[in-house]
């Protein structure tokens, strides 16, 4: 048995061993209107007026400023409707945007686009037939009823003749707002690449429902099974 003396001293070490981060946990948790120490002054105490303060400066006394009327963000006008929404005076636009040129390049740029984003649901060759609906759909008909729960609208065919009639600017906005079931990609795919993908899907639609009238005279020779 320890000496009284050797216990007192021990409780007291601990107890002065705890008081710091007592203190410290209850200056943490408890607001001060004073301002704390800072050893890096950085900007932390620059004059300004705070949100939601008064501002004697203004007639209004508000510190936080409305926009002037008519500014705009550098980069964010979006005036330009049939870039960015694929309408042209209200109707869906039918041809690309002035600023966009269709060119090989940028048909390959919509395939590839399509392949990663598009293709999982959709299919390589546009029929709804990607390994993602493939799994859903398989899912959705196990015999002892869906799995878990699973609900899923089967991705459309891009070759239905109802979606063969959708003009490009609507395909543009249906990537890029998504349709139904389907979300938009408007922040996965750059507004570029979702024309491209938008003018890809018109290719691969005339891909599958082409004639020997769309292919070159030089070249309809080799192709002697289109009708």
């Amino acid at each position: 048995m320890p000496p009284r003396w050797l216990i007192f001293v021990a409780l007291l070490a601990t107890v002065a061993a705890v008081v710091p981060f007592t203190i410290i946990a209850r200056v943490r948790a408890t607001p001060d209107a004073n301002r704390g120490v800072h050893i890096f002054q950085d900007m932390d105490f620059q004059p300004k007026f705070k949100t939601q303060t008064k501002n004697p400066l203004f007639a209004d006394h508000r510190s936080m400023r409305p926009a002037v009327e008519g500014s705009v963000a550098r980069g964010e006008t979006y005036d330009d409707t049939h870039y960015w929404e694929g309408a042209v005076h209200g109707d869906w636009a039918e041809s690309l945007p002035s600023r966009l040129q269709l060119t090989e390049a940028f048909i390959k740029r919509g395939q590839q686009r399509f392949n990663i984003y598009c293709s999982a649901c959709h299919g390589y060759s546009g029929y709804g037939n990607g390994m993602v609906n493939q799994r859903a759909m398989a899912l959705m008909s196990s015999t002892e009823g869906p799995v878990m729960g699973t609900r899923w609208v089967a991705a459309k065919s891009l070759h239905d003749p109802l979606v063969r009639e959708h003009r490009l600017g609507m395909i543009f906005n249906i990537a890029t707002k998504g349709i139904r079931n389907m979300a938009g990609y408007q922040g996965q795919i750059t507004t570029d690449d979702r024309w491209a993908i938008a003018c890809y899907v018109q290719a691969l639609q005339r891909s599958q429902n082409a004639t020997t009238q769309d292919v070159p005279p030089e070249l309809r020779k080799d192709l002697p099974l289109l009708k």
